[in-house]
């Protein structure tokens, strides 16, 4: 038999082991407690291109609808330069803790083939969340360029082999791609110029300093039906809704060539899986809301989203898809 003492210490020990087990339970909450608490502040979207190009306009309204999602201010950010690579690094080296996003296109597949160094991976520096959308592009000039179709701006730019510009939104673009592909296929030779945003090119081309843009629809659209930018054709596979009029390549005369803008969240690698989810799904509802559809629309855009291993799996296909134009083409960036 146990004596009174042995008893009483053994209570005491139980006692104590207790208070240890209720301390560690609150100083290490169940799983489901650490995700409840998240998102406990503001949410940092970044957009890896200047203000009034397609990404920032579909980031902002992605953020917006997201803040309500989330119930915290989901903050745009633009941080552009380097074709996209100043935004997506910041994104890739920040705290994978599900208070950072970037919104990504595919200069992200371009870079690892144009680029010697990158200061990022673009596949292990990533979780991806989801695709969000593709956008079909434009071919755009000044009106006071002396040619009102696609042929007569590729008869045109024959006559004068290197006296001619296309602008970017910057190497290792999908703009700046498009345009070297035009090259290759049209047989011309106009001249690459850089922008931080393919949008700065757009203004260039507004006030006659370049010939010749393939941007995305929603941003060039409404210089187009003013009156103000002249579209020669659609880089799609069929006509735009927000651009009835404006025939596709192929209808142009000039077939096989098509370069669609598609738009992917990331986070940074690391981010807990319960974030990822969490996100995926806010993405998801967001995108095929009647609301955005119907606003997606207006601006040419679809909606597309994906799991995460979906969009893991489109980024390596388009790596891979970028890689053989850029060898064709020979081009390289630094």
């Amino acid at each position: 038999m146990l004596s009174t003492a042995m008893v009483a210490g053994h209570r005491r020990l139980l006692a104590l082991g207790f208070c240890v087990l209720t301390v560690g339970a609150v100083l290490t909450p169940s799983g489901a407690g650490a995700q409840d608490a998240w998102p406990s502040k503001p949410v940092r979207l970044i957009l890896p291109f200047p203000p009034g190009g397609g990404t920032d306009i579909l980031g902002r309204l992605i953020a917006a609808q997201l803040s309500t999602g989330l119930g915290q201010p989901v903050v745009a950010e633009n941080r552009g330069g380097a074709g996209g690579n100043v935004g997506a690094e910041a994104a890739a080296k920040s705290a994978p803790d599900g208070y950072t996003m970037v919104l990504v296109a595919p200069s992200l597949a371009i870079s690892p083939s144009l680029y010697s160094k990158l200061n990022y991976d673009p596949v292990k520096d990533f979780a991806p969340i989801s695709l969000v959308a593709t956008v079909p592009n434009v071919m755009i000039t000044h009106p006071s360029v002396p040619a009102a179709t696609l042929a007569e701006f590729i008869a045109l730019a024959k006559t004068k082999p290197g006296g001619m510009n296309f602008g970017s939104g910057g190497s290792g673009t999908s703009n700046h791609l498009a345009g070297e592909l035009f090259n290759i296929v049209a047989g011309v030779k106009l001249v690459h110029v850089p922008y931080k945003g393919v949008n700065l090119a757009m203004n260039d081309v507004l006030s006659g300093q370049i010939q010749f843009v393939v941007i995305g629809v929603p941003a060039a659209a409404p210089h187009i039906k003013a009156g103000r930018l002249r579209a020669l054709a659609l880089v799609a596979p069929r006509r735009a809704p927000a651009l009835p009029d404006v025939p596709t390549v192929a209808e142009a005369g000039l077939p096989n060539f098509e370069v669609t803008t598609w738009y992917g969240i990331l986070a940074p690698a690391g981010t807990p899986r319960p974030i990822v989810t969490r996100l995926n799904a806010e993405i998801v509802r967001i995108m095929h809301a009647p609301e955005m559809t119907k606003r997606l629309a207006s601006m040419a855009t679809d909606p597309v989203t994906s799991t995460p291993e979906e969009f893991a799996a489109y980024i390596q296909r388009e790596i891979g898809k970028w890689a053989q134009v850029i060898r064709q083409a020979g081009l390289k960036a630094d």
